[in-house]
Protein backbone atom coordinates (compact mmCIF):
# COMPACT_ATOMS: atom_id res chain seq x y z
CA UNK A 1 0.00 0.00 0.00
CA UNK A 2 0.86 3.48 -0.60
CA UNK A 3 1.26 5.03 2.54
CA UNK A 4 1.09 8.42 1.77
CA UNK A 5 -2.53 8.07 0.09
CA UNK A 6 -3.87 5.35 1.80
CA UNK A 7 -4.52 2.98 -1.35
CA UNK A 8 -2.54 0.87 -3.51
CA UNK A 9 0.07 2.04 -5.70
CA UNK A 10 -1.41 2.20 -9.83
CA UNK A 11 0.68 1.15 -12.83
CA UNK A 12 0.12 1.05 -16.78
CA UNK A 13 1.77 -1.96 -18.27
CA UNK A 14 1.71 -1.30 -22.15
CA UNK A 15 2.87 -4.35 -24.24
CA UNK A 16 3.49 -5.52 -27.65
CA UNK A 17 4.97 -8.21 -29.49
CA UNK A 18 5.99 -9.15 -32.92
CA UNK A 19 7.06 -11.80 -35.71
CA UNK A 20 8.68 -11.26 -39.19
CA UNK A 21 7.49 -13.88 -40.64
CA UNK A 22 4.32 -15.38 -38.47
CA UNK A 23 5.68 -17.41 -37.06
CA UNK A 24 9.04 -16.41 -37.57
CA UNK A 25 11.87 -14.62 -35.61
CA UNK A 26 9.93 -12.57 -32.95
CA UNK A 27 10.13 -10.58 -29.64
CA UNK A 28 8.50 -8.98 -26.96
CA UNK A 29 8.46 -5.55 -25.40
CA UNK A 30 6.74 -4.65 -22.49
CA UNK A 31 6.74 -0.99 -20.12
CA UNK A 32 5.58 -0.86 -16.37
CA UNK A 33 4.81 3.06 -16.28
CA UNK A 34 3.33 5.01 -12.97
CA UNK A 35 -0.21 5.71 -13.92
CA UNK A 36 -0.17 9.01 -11.68
CA UNK A 37 3.28 10.96 -13.41
CA UNK A 38 3.73 8.45 -16.72
CA UNK A 39 7.20 7.68 -15.05
CA UNK A 40 8.31 4.65 -16.73
CA UNK A 41 9.01 2.11 -14.31
CA UNK A 42 10.80 -1.03 -16.16
CA UNK A 43 11.19 -1.75 -19.78
CA UNK A 44 11.13 -5.46 -20.58
CA UNK A 45 12.22 -6.84 -23.69
CA UNK A 46 12.97 -10.77 -25.10
CA UNK A 47 14.16 -12.15 -28.68
CA UNK A 48 11.68 -15.64 -28.57
CA UNK A 49 13.02 -17.73 -31.44
CA UNK A 50 10.13 -18.21 -33.98
CA UNK A 51 6.90 -18.41 -32.98
CA UNK A 52 3.83 -16.37 -34.10
CA UNK A 53 2.48 -12.84 -33.45
CA UNK A 54 0.14 -13.47 -31.02
CA UNK A 55 2.19 -15.38 -28.57
CA UNK A 56 4.65 -12.93 -28.79
CA UNK A 57 2.03 -10.61 -27.48
CA UNK A 58 0.84 -12.64 -24.80
CA UNK A 59 4.44 -13.07 -23.80
CA UNK A 60 4.98 -9.31 -23.48
CA UNK A 61 1.71 -9.16 -21.55
CA UNK A 62 2.72 -11.71 -19.18
CA UNK A 63 6.30 -9.88 -18.94
CA UNK A 64 4.67 -7.18 -18.23
CA UNK A 65 2.57 -8.06 -15.64
CA UNK A 66 5.14 -9.92 -13.83
CA UNK A 67 7.41 -6.73 -13.90
CA UNK A 68 4.15 -4.85 -12.20
CA UNK A 69 4.00 -7.60 -9.94
CA UNK A 70 7.73 -7.21 -8.69
CA UNK A 71 7.20 -3.56 -8.22
CA UNK A 72 4.43 -4.29 -6.01
CA UNK A 73 2.14 -6.96 -5.35
CA UNK A 74 -0.95 -5.09 -4.25
CA UNK A 75 -0.52 -2.37 -7.05
CA UNK A 76 -4.04 -2.19 -9.14
CA UNK A 77 -2.61 -2.47 -13.63
CA UNK A 78 -4.64 -0.91 -16.26
CA UNK A 79 -3.26 -2.56 -19.26
CA UNK A 80 -2.75 -0.74 -22.73
CA UNK A 81 -2.18 -3.03 -26.26
CA UNK A 82 -2.74 -2.47 -29.85
CA UNK A 83 -3.78 -6.17 -29.81
CA UNK A 84 -7.20 -6.62 -30.44
CA UNK A 85 -7.59 -10.44 -29.97
CA UNK A 86 -5.12 -10.01 -26.42
CA UNK A 87 -7.44 -7.33 -25.06
CA UNK A 88 -10.56 -8.79 -26.39
CA UNK A 89 -9.74 -12.85 -25.01
CA UNK A 90 -8.23 -11.41 -21.54
CA UNK A 91 -11.17 -9.47 -21.00
CA UNK A 92 -13.27 -12.28 -21.47
CA UNK A 93 -15.36 -10.84 -24.25
CA UNK A 94 -13.68 -13.86 -27.23
CA UNK A 95 -12.80 -17.16 -26.30
CA UNK A 96 -9.49 -18.61 -26.78
CA UNK A 97 -9.11 -21.37 -28.90
CA UNK A 98 -6.05 -21.48 -29.79
CA UNK A 99 -3.44 -24.16 -28.31
CA UNK A 100 -0.10 -21.64 -28.20
CA UNK A 101 -2.17 -18.96 -26.66
CA UNK A 102 -4.51 -20.57 -23.70
CA UNK A 103 -1.60 -21.68 -20.88
CA UNK A 104 -0.22 -18.11 -21.85
CA UNK A 105 -3.42 -16.44 -21.39
CA UNK A 106 -4.14 -18.67 -18.13
CA UNK A 107 -1.39 -17.70 -16.99
CA UNK A 108 -1.22 -13.53 -17.05
CA UNK A 109 -4.79 -14.17 -15.31
CA UNK A 110 -2.84 -15.52 -12.36
CA UNK A 111 -0.39 -12.51 -12.01
CA UNK A 112 -2.68 -10.46 -9.64
CA UNK A 113 -5.98 -11.50 -8.37
CA UNK A 114 -9.06 -11.32 -10.26
CA UNK A 115 -10.33 -8.06 -10.77
CA UNK A 116 -7.08 -5.89 -10.28
CA UNK A 117 -6.58 -5.91 -13.72
CA UNK A 118 -8.12 -4.10 -16.84
CA UNK A 119 -7.76 -3.71 -20.35
CA UNK A 120 -7.84 -1.36 -23.00
CA UNK A 121 -7.07 -1.34 -26.97
CA UNK A 122 -4.96 1.55 -28.50
CA UNK A 123 -3.89 2.28 -32.01
CA UNK A 124 -0.44 0.80 -32.53
CA UNK A 125 0.79 4.64 -32.82
CA UNK A 126 -0.09 5.23 -28.94
CA UNK A 127 2.10 1.76 -28.11
CA UNK A 128 5.32 3.17 -29.63
CA UNK A 129 7.31 2.48 -26.57
CA UNK A 130 6.66 -1.12 -26.69
CA UNK A 131 6.41 -1.79 -29.92
CA UNK A 132 10.28 -0.54 -30.00
CA UNK A 133 11.24 -2.58 -27.63
CA UNK A 134 9.70 -5.52 -29.23
CA UNK A 135 12.03 -4.72 -32.56
CA UNK A 136 14.80 -4.36 -30.55
CA UNK A 137 14.36 -7.90 -29.18
CA UNK A 138 13.79 -9.08 -32.37
CA UNK A 139 17.10 -6.81 -34.08
CA UNK A 140 19.28 -8.30 -31.23
CA UNK A 141 18.00 -11.93 -31.92
CA UNK A 142 18.96 -10.96 -35.42
CA UNK A 143 22.52 -10.47 -34.16
CA UNK A 144 22.93 -13.55 -31.90
CA UNK A 145 22.40 -11.74 -28.74
CA UNK A 146 19.98 -11.04 -26.21
CA UNK A 147 18.30 -7.84 -25.86
CA UNK A 148 19.52 -5.83 -22.90
CA UNK A 149 18.30 -2.76 -21.18
CA UNK A 150 21.45 -0.62 -21.67
CA UNK A 151 21.19 -0.54 -25.30
CA UNK A 152 17.12 0.65 -25.32
CA UNK A 153 16.16 3.83 -26.56
CA UNK A 154 13.00 2.46 -26.56
CA UNK A 155 11.72 6.22 -24.71
CA UNK A 156 13.39 8.46 -27.26
CA UNK A 157 10.43 9.87 -28.62
CA UNK A 158 7.57 8.05 -26.34
CA UNK A 159 7.02 11.35 -24.49
CA UNK A 160 5.66 14.08 -27.29
CA UNK A 161 4.55 10.83 -29.53
CA UNK A 162 6.67 13.05 -32.08
CA UNK A 163 8.10 11.06 -35.47
CA UNK A 164 11.67 9.91 -35.06
CA UNK A 165 13.70 12.62 -36.69
CA UNK A 166 17.30 12.70 -38.12
CA UNK A 167 18.98 14.30 -35.21
CA UNK A 168 16.60 10.79 -33.02
CA UNK A 169 18.92 8.61 -35.57
CA UNK A 170 21.76 10.05 -35.11
CA UNK A 171 21.65 9.42 -31.37
CA UNK A 172 20.43 6.07 -31.71
CA UNK A 173 23.63 5.23 -34.20
CA UNK A 174 25.92 6.76 -31.22
CA UNK A 175 24.36 4.38 -28.70
CA UNK A 176 24.62 1.38 -30.65
CA UNK A 177 28.26 1.49 -32.68
CA UNK A 178 30.02 -1.68 -31.78
CA UNK A 179 33.27 -0.31 -32.60
CA UNK A 180 35.16 2.53 -34.39
CA UNK A 181 35.72 -0.03 -37.41
CA UNK A 182 31.75 -0.19 -37.29
CA UNK A 183 32.24 -4.34 -36.73
CA UNK A 184 30.29 -7.55 -37.87
CA UNK A 185 27.11 -8.51 -36.72
CA UNK A 186 28.22 -11.88 -35.42
CA UNK A 187 31.11 -10.52 -33.06
CA UNK A 188 28.59 -12.31 -30.25
CA UNK A 189 27.26 -10.04 -26.72
CA UNK A 190 29.39 -7.81 -25.68
CA UNK A 191 31.21 -7.93 -22.27
CA UNK A 192 28.73 -5.03 -20.75
CA UNK A 193 30.49 -3.50 -17.37
CA UNK A 194 27.74 -1.67 -15.01
CA UNK A 195 29.64 0.84 -13.36
CA UNK A 196 28.72 1.93 -9.65
CA UNK A 197 30.32 4.34 -8.05
CA UNK A 198 29.52 3.80 -3.86
CA UNK A 199 26.95 5.45 -2.11
CA UNK A 200 28.00 8.95 0.02
CA UNK A 201 30.48 8.16 3.19
CA UNK A 202 31.02 11.15 5.79
CA UNK A 203 33.79 12.38 3.80
CA UNK A 204 31.73 12.64 0.43
CA UNK A 205 29.94 16.13 1.02
CA UNK A 206 32.76 17.48 2.23
CA UNK A 207 34.37 16.64 -1.49
CA UNK A 208 37.84 15.52 0.62
CA UNK A 209 39.77 13.30 -1.18
CA UNK A 210 39.30 9.93 -0.03
CA UNK A 211 41.72 7.16 -2.17
CA UNK A 212 43.04 3.73 -1.27
CA UNK A 213 45.22 5.28 1.00
CA UNK A 214 43.30 6.81 3.55
CA UNK A 215 40.73 6.09 6.35
CA UNK A 216 38.77 3.81 4.88
CA UNK A 217 35.19 4.89 5.84
CA UNK A 218 32.29 2.93 5.59
CA UNK A 219 29.10 4.43 3.92
CA UNK A 220 27.17 6.91 5.76
CA UNK A 221 23.31 6.56 6.31
CA UNK A 222 22.66 8.20 3.25
CA UNK A 223 25.33 6.07 1.24
CA UNK A 224 23.40 3.11 2.59
CA UNK A 225 19.80 4.86 1.51
CA UNK A 226 21.22 5.20 -2.19
CA UNK A 227 22.89 1.51 -2.39
CA UNK A 228 18.96 0.53 -1.38
CA UNK A 229 18.42 2.81 -4.12
CA UNK A 230 20.36 1.69 -6.65
CA UNK A 231 20.11 -2.07 -5.86
CA UNK A 232 15.95 -1.84 -6.58
CA UNK A 233 16.81 0.15 -9.51
CA UNK A 234 19.13 -2.68 -10.88
CA UNK A 235 16.54 -5.62 -9.34
CA UNK A 236 13.93 -4.03 -11.84
CA UNK A 237 16.56 -4.44 -14.44
CA UNK A 238 17.22 -7.59 -13.75
CA UNK A 239 20.36 -7.97 -16.25
CA UNK A 240 23.36 -8.17 -13.71
CA UNK A 241 24.76 -11.79 -13.68
CA UNK A 242 27.73 -10.83 -11.51
CA UNK A 243 29.61 -8.63 -9.07
CA UNK A 244 32.82 -7.59 -8.06
CA UNK A 245 34.37 -4.65 -6.26
CA UNK A 246 36.84 -2.74 -4.84
CA UNK A 247 38.33 -4.26 -1.69
CA UNK A 248 37.65 -0.88 0.31
CA UNK A 249 35.22 -0.38 2.89
CA UNK A 250 32.60 1.43 0.76
CA UNK A 251 32.55 -0.03 -2.11
CA UNK A 252 32.25 -3.56 -0.23
CA UNK A 253 29.17 -2.33 1.77
CA UNK A 254 27.51 -1.04 -1.15
CA UNK A 255 28.63 -4.37 -3.69
CA UNK A 256 26.78 -6.77 -0.34
CA UNK A 257 23.37 -4.28 -0.39
CA UNK A 258 23.07 -4.82 -4.11
CA UNK A 259 24.06 -8.76 -3.53
CA UNK A 260 21.61 -9.05 -1.08
CA UNK A 261 18.90 -7.46 -3.79
CA UNK A 262 19.94 -9.71 -6.46
CA UNK A 263 20.83 -12.75 -4.98
CA UNK A 264 24.29 -12.69 -6.00
CA UNK A 265 27.40 -13.12 -4.21
CA UNK A 266 30.57 -10.35 -4.10
CA UNK A 267 33.44 -11.26 -5.92
CA UNK A 268 36.35 -8.47 -4.78
CA UNK A 269 39.19 -7.58 -7.71
CA UNK A 270 42.41 -5.14 -5.98
CA UNK A 271 42.31 -3.49 -9.36
CA UNK A 272 38.91 -1.58 -9.02
CA UNK A 273 40.59 0.90 -5.71
CA UNK A 274 40.47 4.22 -6.07
CA UNK A 275 44.14 5.97 -6.63
CA UNK A 276 46.10 6.23 -3.58
CA UNK A 277 46.45 10.32 -3.36
CA UNK A 278 49.25 9.95 -0.92
CA UNK A 279 49.45 13.13 1.60
CA UNK A 280 46.60 14.66 0.48
CA UNK A 281 44.03 11.73 1.47
CA UNK A 282 41.15 13.53 4.04
CA UNK A 283 41.71 16.94 3.26
CA UNK A 284 39.78 19.22 0.55
CA UNK A 285 41.19 20.60 -2.79
CA UNK A 286 41.90 23.96 -0.72
CA UNK A 287 43.58 22.25 2.15
CA UNK A 288 45.98 20.77 -0.70
CA UNK A 289 46.42 24.15 -2.14
CA UNK A 290 47.37 25.60 0.65
CA UNK A 291 49.74 22.92 1.98
CA UNK A 292 50.76 22.46 -1.45
CA UNK A 293 50.61 24.19 -4.00
CA UNK A 294 53.66 23.52 -6.49
CA UNK A 295 52.89 19.56 -6.13
CA UNK A 296 49.16 19.95 -7.33
CA UNK A 297 49.70 22.35 -10.16
CA UNK A 298 52.09 19.65 -11.53
CA UNK A 299 49.16 16.94 -10.74
CA UNK A 300 46.93 19.55 -12.83
CA UNK A 301 49.13 18.82 -15.81
CA UNK A 302 50.45 15.58 -16.06
CA UNK A 303 49.15 12.55 -15.35
CA UNK A 304 52.44 10.94 -14.34
CA UNK A 305 52.76 13.36 -11.70
CA UNK A 306 51.91 12.20 -8.42
CA UNK A 307 50.72 13.50 -5.09
CA UNK A 308 52.68 14.53 -2.04
CA UNK A 309 53.94 11.68 -0.20
CA UNK A 310 53.94 9.17 -3.00
CA UNK A 311 50.62 8.76 -3.97
CA UNK A 312 49.54 6.89 -6.98
CA UNK A 313 50.01 8.92 -11.03
CA UNK A 314 46.57 9.31 -13.16
CA UNK A 315 48.89 7.04 -15.62
CA UNK A 316 49.67 4.44 -12.93
CA UNK A 317 46.02 4.35 -12.25
CA UNK A 318 45.28 4.24 -16.01
CA UNK A 319 47.55 1.28 -16.54
CA UNK A 320 46.19 -0.78 -13.78
CA UNK A 321 42.25 0.13 -14.54
CA UNK A 322 43.48 -1.13 -18.17
CA UNK A 323 44.84 -4.48 -16.95
CA UNK A 324 41.55 -4.88 -14.78
CA UNK A 325 39.84 -4.48 -17.95
CA UNK A 326 40.89 -6.69 -20.06
CA UNK A 327 41.58 -9.28 -17.27
CA UNK A 328 37.49 -9.01 -16.30
CA UNK A 329 36.63 -9.09 -20.05
CA UNK A 330 38.19 -12.08 -20.83
CA UNK A 331 36.50 -13.58 -17.71
CA UNK A 332 33.21 -12.37 -18.15
CA UNK A 333 32.59 -12.05 -22.03
CA UNK A 334 28.96 -11.95 -23.11
CA UNK A 335 27.99 -11.00 -19.58
CA UNK A 336 26.68 -7.83 -17.71
CA UNK A 337 28.62 -7.47 -14.73
CA UNK A 338 28.15 -4.65 -12.09
CA UNK A 339 31.67 -3.18 -11.02
CA UNK A 340 31.28 -1.23 -7.46
CA UNK A 341 34.19 0.99 -7.57
CA UNK A 342 35.36 4.73 -7.25
CA UNK A 343 35.07 7.97 -9.09
CA UNK A 344 38.31 7.93 -10.23
CA UNK A 345 38.47 4.36 -11.99
CA UNK A 346 35.17 4.39 -13.07
CA UNK A 347 36.52 7.93 -14.87
CA UNK A 348 39.21 5.67 -16.37
CA UNK A 349 37.41 2.96 -17.58
CA UNK A 350 34.77 5.62 -19.52
CA UNK A 351 38.61 7.64 -20.95
CA UNK A 352 40.12 4.39 -22.08
CA UNK A 353 36.54 3.41 -23.73
CA UNK A 354 35.94 6.81 -25.55
CA UNK A 355 39.84 7.16 -26.16
CA UNK A 356 40.14 10.18 -24.49
CA UNK A 357 42.83 12.24 -23.50
CA UNK A 358 43.92 12.29 -19.28
CA UNK A 359 42.71 15.50 -18.92
CA UNK A 360 39.57 14.38 -19.85
CA UNK A 361 39.35 13.03 -15.96
CA UNK A 362 39.14 16.58 -14.73
CA UNK A 363 35.96 17.67 -17.37
CA UNK A 364 33.91 14.63 -16.08
CA UNK A 365 31.20 14.76 -13.32
CA UNK A 366 30.62 11.46 -11.16
CA UNK A 367 27.78 11.37 -8.67
CA UNK A 368 27.73 9.46 -5.65
CA UNK A 369 25.74 5.85 -6.64
CA UNK A 370 25.68 7.07 -10.05
CA UNK A 371 25.16 3.81 -12.70
CA UNK A 372 27.52 3.97 -15.74
CA UNK A 373 27.91 1.46 -18.40
CA UNK A 374 30.84 0.49 -21.53
CA UNK A 375 30.21 -2.62 -23.18
CA UNK A 376 33.03 -4.24 -24.97
CA UNK A 377 33.16 -6.45 -28.38
CA UNK A 378 34.88 -9.15 -29.28
CA UNK A 379 36.61 -7.08 -31.71
CA UNK A 380 38.49 -4.52 -29.27
CA UNK A 381 35.87 -1.77 -29.84
CA UNK A 382 34.23 -0.22 -26.94
CA UNK A 383 30.67 1.94 -26.56
CA UNK A 384 29.57 3.55 -23.68
CA UNK A 385 26.25 3.66 -22.83
CA UNK A 386 25.03 5.02 -19.63
CA UNK A 387 27.20 7.97 -18.09
CA UNK A 388 26.14 9.38 -14.52
CA UNK A 389 22.94 8.07 -14.15
CA UNK A 390 20.82 9.19 -10.91
CA UNK A 391 17.61 9.06 -11.61
CA UNK A 392 16.86 5.80 -9.37
CA UNK A 393 17.99 8.55 -6.16
CA UNK A 394 15.21 10.81 -6.81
Amino acid sequence: MDGARGRAREYVVEADGGSRGNPGPAGYGAVVLDATTGETLVEAAEYLGVVTNNVAEYRGLLAGLRAARELDPDAGVHVRMDSKLVVEQMSGRWKIKHPDMKPLATEAARVFPPGRVTYEWIPRAENKHADRLANEAMDAGARGEQWSPWDSTADLDTATGAVPTASDADVRAAQTVASPGWGPPDMGAPATFVLLRHGETPLTPQKRFSGSGGSDPSLSPVGREQAEKVAASLARRGTVEAIVASPLARTRETAGIVAARLGLEVAVDEGLRETDFGAWEGLTFGEVRERYPDDLDAWLASPDAEPTGGGESFAATGARIAATRDRLVAAHAGRTVLLVSHVTPIKTFLRLALGAPPESLFRMELSAASLSAVAYYADGGASVRLFNETSHLR
